[in-house]
C-alpha cells in the first residue's frame, strides 16, 4: 500500500501553484486587495480620446521690427541654426526654420528618447552662444520654448449678447481668470475680443507747423504719464511716503500735455493731435452658426483627464451664470467639446470589452460547463487589475504617465481573448484530469499545472515576443502606438500568474462533478433562499427608483433560470455528442492525411495557395490608407490668402465660404432638430493656422470654419462624408485664395499626404525650380490631389522705399532715422500704457488713418531733426530724398537642416489613395527631371506622409523579422531542437495567407499601421496552439508512443483547449470588428441597450481586429491539420538528411523557407543517382486499416 502511494506521490507539479493551493485564504485576500486596486486604478486613471505625445520639440521665436524675411534670415535665423547645428549629447533629428517680415521661428525636433527638459536645456545652450552674433538691438530677444503636438483647443466656449464689444471682452476675460485657474487647463485663449487702446492721431501737417518730432511727443508723453516714489517723511510719530501721482486715468487727461517745439513755445498735444478711448483696429474674428461671437479656446495641460477637464468648464460656467456673474441676457455656448466625443467612444470601447467578455463567457460554458467557465472568465479582469500593478513599469518605459485613452483601452480588448488561453489550458487540463472525481482535485490541479506550466509559459513568452520590437519604435507614430505593446505585454504576463496562482485555487475551491447524474433539479434554484432575496432586493431596488441596480439583479436571476432550462440542455448536448463526434471526426481526418505522402502534397499545395492569396489581394486593390479613417466628426475648411492681406479681408472672403457651407448643410443647419450638424465655428488670424502648420502667432491672411458633427449614434444613418465632398467641390473660385477641406486627424498628426520637397541655396534658383515644378504638376493633375500649393508665398505685393544715400547724408539725415519715422507714421509706436485697476492699455502713436493709408501724403511727410553742425531744427520732405518703387518679394523663406526649402503640398480626396497618389507622383517628377535643367545644387524629394508610410512599413518588416529570431530562440531553448520551432513559425506563414484571403474575400480597407500591427500580434497568437500540440506529442512519444500515433493521439486530446484559445480570441475581437454596440448602463437604467452597429471605434480598430480574426481562422484549421503533417515529414526526414548532409544542424536549412524543399531534393536525387533508397522512417503499421 505504501508503495503505491509513493508511486502516487511523483506526480509532475509546478512548486507556485502549489504554494498557492495549500495556502488558499492567503490567495484570497490577495486576489480581493488586488481588485479593489484594480478598480480604483481604473476609474481615477485619466481619460481621453488619444495619448498625449510628448516629442522633445522645441521652438525660438525672435521679433527684430523693420526687417525682410531674407534680412531675418541673415541677421537671426542663420546665426542661431549654426549654433543649433553643434549640439551634442542629444540626437537632433530636424532643424526647420520659418523667416518672414519681422520675426524668426526655429523649430528643432529631438529624438523622442531625449527628455523635453533636457532639450529645451540644449537649445538654451545653444541660443546663449549665438548671442554674440545677433543683433543688439532685437524687439525681443530669442524665446526658447517647449512645442507641444497636442496643443489644440479641447473646446470652445463662445459669448455673445446685446452689449458692446468692450463689455462682452470684460465677460470673456472672467471666465479667462477661472478657466486658467483649473489644474488640467493649460491656457484659455481669447479670439475676436476688441482689445482698448488710446490712440495719439498725429496730423502731419499741423506736426510740421508746430516743429515737433514723434520724438519730442513720446517723450513728453512719457514724462507726464508717471507715478513717483518721493521717500519717507517724518510726521509726528509716524513716518509717511511721498507719492507723486501723475499716471494718467483717462484718455482727456492727455489733451492738455505741453510739448515744447525748438523755439520753445509751448504746444499743446491736441494742438497736433486726435487723442481717442478706442479700440485697437480688429486683428481676430470669431463667428459661431453665422453670429459674432467672441471665442475663449481651451488648451488642456498634457496627461491632464480630458473628460474631468470638460466638466470642470461647464462647471465654472453654470456657476458663474447661477451666481449671476454672468448676466441672464448674456449668451454662453460650448461648441467643439472632444470630451463629447471621448465619452461616447470611451463607453463603446468598455460595452465592447463587456460584450467580448460575454461571448467568451458562452463559449467557455459548452466546452467546459457554466462553473469552470466563469472562474477562468475571471482571469480576464483580474490580470487586468493585476498588470495595473505595473503601469510605473509601463511609464518607465513609455517616459510618460499613461492615462486611459484608445490605445490602452484597445490593447485590453485585444488581450481579452488572449488572456484566457492560459486559464484555459489550465483549467482545462485540470478539468480532464479530475475526471469528474476519480482523482482528488487538490491533486489534479497541482498535476495539470505542472504538466503544462514550460509549453504555457513558452506560448505566453512567444506571444509576448511580437510585441517587444514595436517598444523600439521612434517617431510620432511610435509614441503614439507604444502603449498599445506596453499594456499587452503587462497584461499578457500578469494572466499568466493568474493562471498559475490564482485559477487554481478557484479550481480547487468550486470545481466539482459535471454531469446529468451530479445535477440537482432543475426547479430546485426556486429554494434557494438567495435567489429569492437577490429577486426580491432587486424589487426593492427599482421602487427606491435605484433602476439599475435593481433591473441588473432581476436579469441576473432570470439568466440563471434560462440556464438551468434551456442552456442545460443545449450544453449537454454539445458535450455527449455535438463535441465527441468532432472530435472523432478530426481523429479519422488525421489517420487519413497522415498516411505516405499526404502530409507533403499538403505542405506543397499551402506553399502554393500563398502567391495565389496574394495575387488575389492584388487584383482586388484594397483601399491603404495609411491610418484608418472613417466618417469625420469635424470637417476643416483652411483658407490662405497672400501674405500680408488684411485680417478683414481675410474675413470678408471667409463670409463667402461660410455661406457656401450653409448652403450645402441645407436641412442639417445647427441647432436644428434632427440635425447632424452641432456647430458651425468660424475663425480669422487666430485659432485659424492649420495643426500642421509650426507657426502659431498671430496670422491675418488665414481663415478657418470648423463644421462639428454631433455623435455617431445620433446621426441615425446619416453621413457626414457626403457633406464632407460636397463642401470640398464648392470650395473653389477665389482669386489668389488657397483652400484645403479636410477631416480631423484619425492618428497622431502626420505629414501633409503630397509633400515636394525643392532645397538649394540660391534661392532665385530655387524659387524658379519650384514654380517649374508646380506648374508640370498642375499641367500634368493627378486624380485625387485637392490643390497643389507652394507653402511660401513668392510673390508677397511691397512697396519699397529707395534712399538716396548721397543726398540724405547731404541733408544730414540717416537712413534709420528715416526708416523709424516712416515705421512710426504707418505701424505706430507704444510710447506708454494707461493703467486701469489691474489692466493695462496701450498709448499708441502713430499718424491718423487718411494720413497712414495714403502712400502720396506719406512720401511728403517731412522729417524733422535738428542738424547738430548749425544746431538748427530742418524739416525734409521724404520724397526729397527717397524715391518710391511696387515690387513683389518672398514672403517668407523656410529652412530645413540648414538649407533653405520650399515645400508643394497638397491634400488628397480620400486618405487611401495617398500611396497611389504618390507613386504617380514621382514618375510625373522623374519626368520633369528629364527635361528641365535642374541646378546642381537643387535637389527634389517626396516626403510627408509618403516618406513616414515608408519608413513606417520598412519598421514594422524589421520588427516582425526581430519577432520571428526572438520566438525561433525561445523554441529552440524549449524543444532542443532546430526542426520543430520551424513547424511552429510556419503558422505564421498559414496565417498571412489567412489575412490576404480573407481581405481579398471581402474586400475591406487595409489601412497600413493597424494590419501591420496585426500581422506582428498575430505572429505570437497562433503559434501558441502550435506549441502545445508538438509538446504533447514529444510527451506521448516519451511514453512509448510511435510518431505517428502521437501525433494523432495529441491532435484528439488538444483539439478542445486549441479550438477554444481560437473561440475565445475571435470572439473577444468581433464585437469590436463589427462595431456591435450596446449600451449596459441605459438597458439597466432605462431598459432601452441602445443597440447600433458601427461607431468610431470600429473605423478605427476594425481593420486590425479584421487582420487577427482572417489569421485565426485560416490558421487554426490548418494547425490541426499542418502541425502533425509536418511533425511527421520532420521526424521522416531528420535522419536521413542528417546522413547525407553529415551534420544534426541540417534543420537550419529551414531558414530559405520553401526553398528547404529543394535541399531535400538535392538528397533524393542524389540517392537515386547512386541507387539507394532514401530510408523514412515508414512502418508497417502505417498501412494497416482502422
Amino acid at each position: 500500500m505504501n508503495f503505491i502511494e509513493g508511486i502516487a506521490k511523483k506526480f509532475k507539479e509546478f512548486k507556485p501553484t502549489s504554494w498557492a493551493i495549500d495556502n488558499r485564504t492567503a490567495v484570497y485576500v490577495i486576489t480581493i486587495l488586488i481588485s479593489l486596486y484594480g478598480l480604483n486604478k481604473f476609474t481615477t486613471l485619466p481619460k481621453e480620446q488619444f495619448p498625449d505625445i510628448v516629442v522633445p520639440t522645441i521652438s525660438i521665436t525672435t521679433v527684430y521690427f523693420g526687417n525682410s524675411p531674407k534680412d531675418i534670415e541673415n541677421l537671426v535665423t542663420r546665426p542661431i541654426e549654426k549654433q543649433l547645428k553643434g549640439i551634442s549629447g542629444a540626437k537632433v533629428n530636424k532643424i526647420q526654420s520659418t523667416s518672414q517680415q519681422d520675426y524668426s521661428l526655429i523649430v528643432v525636433e529631438f529624438d523622442t528618447d531625449v527628455k523635453p527638459e533636457i532639450a529645451k536645456i540644449k537649445v538654451k545652450d545653444a541660443v546663449d552662444k549665438a548671442q554674440t552674433d545677433l543683433p543688439t538691438d532685437l524687439t525681443s530677444l530669442p524665446n526658447v520654448q517647449e512645442f507641444s503636438i497636442s496643443d489644440q483647443p479641447i473646446m470652445f466656449v463662445n459669448i455673445s449678447g446685446d452689449f458692446d464689444g468692450i463689455k462682452l471682452k470684460q465677460y470673456a476675460d472672467k471666465l479667462q481668470d477661472r478657466f486658467e485657474e483649473l489644474k488640467e487647463v493649460n491656457r484659455a485663449e481669447i479670439i475676436g475680443a476688441p482689445e482698448r487702446e488710446i490712440q495719439i492721431n498725429i496730423d502731419p501737417a499741423k506736426l510740421a507747423a508746430a516743429k515737433l518730432t514723434f520724438r519730442d511727443i513720446e517723450s513728453a508723453v512719457n514724462l507726464e504719464n508717471k507715478d513717483i516714489s518721493g521717500g519717507l517723511v517724518e510726521v509726528g510719530t509716524m513716518k509717511r511716503n511721498i507719492k507723486i501721482k501723475g499716471q494718467f486715468t483717462t484718455a482727456y487727461d492727455m489733451q492738455h500735455i505741453q510739448i515744447k517745439n525748438v523755439n520753445g513755445a509751448a504746444i499743446y498735444l491736441q494742438d497736433v493731435a486726435q487723442i481717442i478711448d478706442s479700440v485697437k483696429e480688429t486683428e481676430s474674428y470669431a463667428r459661431l452658426d453665422g453670429e459674432n461671437v467672441i471665442t475663449v479656446n481651451i488648451v488642456k495641460r498634457a496627461g491632464e483627464n480630458l473628460i474631468n477637464t470638460a466638466d470642470g468648464i461647464n462647471k465654472i460656467v453654470a456657476e458663474m451664470q447661477q451666481s449671476e456673474e454672468l448676466p441672464k441676457n448674456l449668451k454662453v455656448v460650448i461648441t467643439g467639446d472632444q470630451s463629447k466625443g471621448t465619452k461616447t467612444s470611451f463607453n463603446e470601447l468598455v460595452n465592447t470589452i463587456i460584450i467580448g467578455f460575454i461571448l467568451v463567457l458562452l463559449i467557455l460554458m459548452f466546452f467546459m460547463g457554466v462553473t469552470n467557465a466563469f472562474f477562468v472568465a475571471l482571469s480576464v479582469p483580474l490580470s487586468v487589475f493585476v498588470s495595473f500593478m505595473f503601469l510605473p513599469l509601463g511609464e518607465l518605459i513609455a517616459g510618460g504617465a499613461i492615462t486611459l485613452n484608445f490605445i490602452v483601452l484597445f490593447a485590453l480588448l485585444f488581450g481579452l481573448g488572449i488572456i484566457v488561453d492560459d486559464a484555459i489550458v489550465v483549467i482545462e487540463n485540470t478539468h480532464r484530469i479530475y475526471n469528474n472525481g476519480k482523482v482528488k482535485i487538490v491533486r489534479s490541479a497541482k498535476e495539470a499545472a505542472g504538466e503544462v506550466f514550460i509549453p504555457v509559459l513558452a506560448g505566453t513568452v512567444t506571444t509576448l515576443a511580437p510585441f517587444f520590437p514595436l517598444l523600439l519604435w521612434k517617431g510620432i507614430i511610435g509614441k503614439f502606438m507604444i502603449y498599445l505593446p506596453i499594456m499587452l505585454i503587462l497584461t499578457l504576463a500578469a494572466s499568466l500568474v493568474v493562471a498559475f496562482f490564482i485559477n487554481p485555487v478557484f479550481a480547487v475551491s468550486f470545481m466539482k462533478p459535471e454531469g446529468r447524474e451530479f445535477e440537482s433539479p432543475k426547479n430546485a434554484i426556486f429554494k434557494k433562499w438567495w435567489f429569492w432575496g437577490s429577486a426580491i432586493l432587486g424589487v426593492l431596488f427599482n421602487m427606491a427608483g435605484w433602476h439599475g441596480f435593481g433591473n441588473f439583479l432581476i436579469f441576473m436571476m432570470g439568466l440563471i433560470v434560462l440556464e438551468r432550462y434551456v442552456l442545460r440542455n443545449i450544453i449537454h448536448f454539445f458535450q455527449e455528442r455535438a463535441l465527441p463526434g468532432l472530435m472523432n471526426r478530426y481523429e479519422a481526418l488525421l489517420k487519413y492525411i497522415l498516411v505516405k505522402k499526404r502530409p507533403v502534397y499538403l505542405l506543397i499545395g499551402l506553399f502554393v495557395l500563398f502567391p495565389i492569396s496574394l495575387i488575389l489581394l492584388i487584383l482586388r486593390d484594397n483601399p491603404k490608407p495609411f491610418f484608418p479613417s472613417g466618417d469625420p466628426k469635424f470637417v476643416y475648411v483652411y483658407l490662405k490668402m497672400p501674405i500680408g492681406t488684411k485680417s478683414q479681408t481675410t474675413d470678408s472672403v471667409l463670409r463667402i465660404l461660410e455661406g457656401r457651407v450653409y448652403k450645402i448643410l441645407g436641412n442639417e443647419q445647427p441647432g436644428k432638430e434632427g440635425s447632424i450638424v452641432e456647430s458651425v465655428i468660424s475663425n480669422v488670424a487666430v485659432g485659424a493656422n492649420n495643426p500642421r502648420d509650426n507657426n502659431r502667432s498671430t496670422q491675418t491672411h488665414l481663415g478657418r470654419i470648423q463644421v462639428s458633427f454631433v455623435e455617431f449614434e445620433k446621426r441615425h444613418g446619416k453621413s457626414s462624408a457626403v457633406i464632407q465632398e460636397e463642401i470640398r467641390k464648392q470650395m473653389k473660385g477665389i482669386p489668389g485664395g488657397s483652400i484645403e477641406v479636410r477631416q480631423e486627424d484619425a492618428g497622431p498628426p502626420t505629414e501633409p499626404p503630397v509633400n515636394i520637397e525643392v532645397s538649394g541655396d540660391n534661392f532665385d534658383a530655387l524659387a524658379k525650380t519650384a514654380i517649374q515644378l508646380q506648374n508640370h504638376l498642375d499641367t500634368n493633375r493627378i486624380a485625387g490631389m485637392q490643390n497643389l500649393e507652394m507653402d511660401v508665398d513668392l510673390n508677397n505685393p511691397e512697396i519699397t522705399v529707395n534712399i538716396d544715400r548721397q543726398r540724405a547724408l547731404a541733408e544730414g539725415v540717416s537712413t534709420a532715422q528715416i526708416g523709424m519715422e516712416l515705421r512710426t507714421a504707418v505701424f505706430g509706436k507704444e510710447v506708454s500704457k494707461l493703467k486701469d485697476d489691474e489692466d493695462e492699455y496701450k498709448i499708441q502713436l502713430r499718424l491718423n488713418a487718411k494720413s497712414r493709408n495714403d502712400i502720396n501724403e506719406l512720401m511728403n511727410m517731412r522729417i524733422i531733426f535738428r542738424d547738430f553742425t548749425s544746431g538748427a531744427i530742418k524739416q525734409i520732405p521724404l520724397n526729397s530724398v527717397a524715391t518710391l518703387e511696387y515690387t513683389n518679394t518672398a514672403g517668407g523663406v523656410k529652412r530645413k537642416n540648414l538649407k533653405r526649402t520650399i515645400q508643394i503640398q497638397s491634400a488628397v480626396t480620400d486618405p487611401s489613395l495617398t500611396p497611389e497618389i504618390n507613386k504617380a507622383l514621382a514618375k510625373k517628377i522623374e519626368e520633369f527631371k528629364a527635361k528641365t535643367p535642374i541646378p546642381a545644387d537643387i535637389t527634389i524629394k517626396q516626403t510627408g506622409e509618403g516618406e513616414q508610410q515608408a519608413e513606417t512599413s520598412a519598421f514594422l518588416g524589421t520588427a516582425l523579422i526581430s519577432a520571428l529570431l526572438i520566438i525561433f530562440l525561445i523554441l529552440v531553448l524549449q524543444f532542443n531542437s532546430l526542426s520543430k520551432p520551424f513547424i511552429v513559425l510556419t503558422e505564421i506563414f498559414f496565417s498571412i495567407i489567412g489575412v490576404f484571403l480573407g481581405y481579398a474575400l471581402t474586400g475591406k480597407s487595409m489601412a497600413t499601421i493597424m494590419v501591420g500591427v496585426g500581422i506582428i500580434g498575430l505572429a505570437g497568437i497562433v503559434i501558441k496552439n502550435g506549441i502545445l500540440l508538438i509538446e504533447f506529442t514529444d510527451e506521448l512519444r516519451g511514453r512509448g508512443y510511435k510518431t505517428r500515433e502521437a501525433a494523432i493521439e495529441a491532435g484528439k486530446i488538444r483539439i478542445i483547449p486549441v479550438l477554444l484559445t481560437a473561440l475565445a480570441t475571435i470572439m473577444g475581437m468581433l464585437p469590436l470588428a463589427v462595431g456591435f454596440n450596446i449600451d449596459f448602463v441605459s438597458m439597466f437604467t432605462h431598459l432601452d441597450p441602445k443597440i447600433f452597429i458601427g461607431g468610431d471605434s470600429v473605423v478605427f480598430w476594425g481593420p486590425l481586429a479584421w487582420t487577427i480574426i482572417y489569421g485565426l481562422i485560416f490558421s487554426f484549421f490548418l494547425t490541426l491539420i499542418m502541425v502533425p503533417s509536418m511533425y511527421l515529414i520532420s521526424e521522416r526526414l531528420r535522419r536521413p538528411m542528417e546522413r547525407f548532409y553529415g551534420t544534426k544542424y541540417v534543420a537550419l536549412f529551414g531558414f530559405t523557407g520553401p526553398l528547404f524543399f529543394i535541399f531535400v531534393g538535392i538528397m533524393f536525387g542524389i540517392r537515386k543517382i547512386q541507387g539507394k533508397k532514401v530510408w523514412m522512417g515508414e512502418q508497417k503499421t502505417i498501412l494497416v486499416k482502422n
